[in-house]
């Protein structure tokens, strides 16, 4: 190890009832090899109620994601998002929160959904969960006592993640940005921002499909993969001049999601930036993951889709970092870091 260390970014000064306080703050781990074998660092961006350990070992004692590209010689950034880990979440600082993560919403969406009545038809082939994944399971008490709430305010989340990031990046550097579940539009936005600082992103089963309304009243995507307005050309001034239809999907098993209406309206900030959408066999995503994939080639960017059963990968859930194949996946995402970032 060269170096490591951490500290925040994105902290704004507010004035509340208790006196001025920290608010905003997105607390960010490194760890830097010695020696460093690859042009760009990793950063790490946890998804829903989680938080940057989720990268950092598995529920069930492993090493995580981090430590898997640390050894292959990447400097790794690991964050906690604005309201999450080690990024307090506070409502005199960044306002309401959802209620608690619960064990019975982990069950049905991650851990053990084969087992949830109405449960999607894939979701019978997971079984890549170190454990039962239900309530009892000593590896499905860690994950769940790591989850906590989030922002009320998908708006402000995603404004918070925008302005923290971009300014992480131009501290560090360029960056290629690994992202899961709701913290994928953390790359839509800071590339946005900072479309010189970001070489490549990996989605790993984001937030989506396109326009989709979230529960709990947390918002919608209004600007197709985001909540928050994008550089789009030709310009818009409201979500609403962006047209959208459905398309069918594309085999059976999948589901008919909203794109652009056509002619439809670029993201130039994304156009040059490799970006891959990775999709498991069985979750909830693997039904919707294509319209994002669909929804970015049709803005001018550069997506593919690397479903995990197409490469030998199987029985995956939306929890793939924490499953018992996850340095298998982690190699396969590095080899396509590789090919088609670093050689970009």
């Amino acid at each position: 190890m060269a170096d490591q260390g951490f500290f925040w970014t994105g902290i704004h000064r507010r004035q509340t009832a208790s006196g001025t306080v920290a608010s905003g703050q997105m607390f960010v781990q490194y760890q830097i090899p010695e020696p460093v074998l690859h042009p760009y660092p990793i950063v790490m961006v946890h998804g829903g109620g989680g938080q940057g350990l989720d990268f950092l070992g598995t529920a069930d004692g492993r090493p995580g994601w981090a430590t898997y590209f640390l050894r292959q010689g990447y400097a790794v950034y690991v964050v906690d998002r604005p309201g999450h880990g080690r990024s307090p979440l506070h409502p005199e600082a960044l306002g309401p929160m959802t209620p608690p993560f619960s064990y019975e919403f982990a069950m049905a969406l991650f851990t053990a959904p084969g087992r949830q009545p109405n449960a999607w038809p894939s979701a019978q082939k997971h079984d890549q969960w170190p454990g039962t994944g239900v309530i009892g399971d000593p590896a499905f008490d860690q994950f769940v006592a790591s989850q906590g709430p989030f922002l009320g305010s998908l708006a402000q989340t995603q404004l918070l993640m925008q302005l923290a990031g971009a300014e992480l990046l131009d501290r560090i550097g360029p960056a290629i940005l690994l992202t899961h579940s709701m913290g994928a539009p953390f790359g839509w936005v800071v590339a946005d921002a900072r479309p010189n600082l970001v070489k490549g992103i990996v989605a790993v089963e984001p937030l989506g499909p396109p326009f989709t309304t979230l529960p709990m009243g947390l918002g919608d995507l209004s600007y197709g993969l985001t909540a928050i307005p994008l550089t789009f050309e030709p310009p818009i001034t409201s979500p609403t001049e962006i047209g959208r239809e459905v398309r069918k999907a594309p085999k059976l098993g999948l589901a008919d999601c909203y794109v652009q209406r056509e002619p439809a309206r670029k993201l130039p900030n994304l156009a040059s930036i490799p970006l891959a959408i990775v999709t498991s066999e069985t979750s909830a995503w693997s039904m919707h993951d294509h319209a994002t994939v669909d929804f970015l080639n049709q803005a001018g960017a550069r997506a593919v889709h690397l479903r995990l059963e197409d490469h030998g990968l199987r029985g995956n859930g939306h929890l793939m970092m924490q499953e018992k194949n996850s340095d298998a996946i982690a190699a396969f995402l590095a080899n396509w870091i590789s090919e088609h970032v670093e050689l970009h």
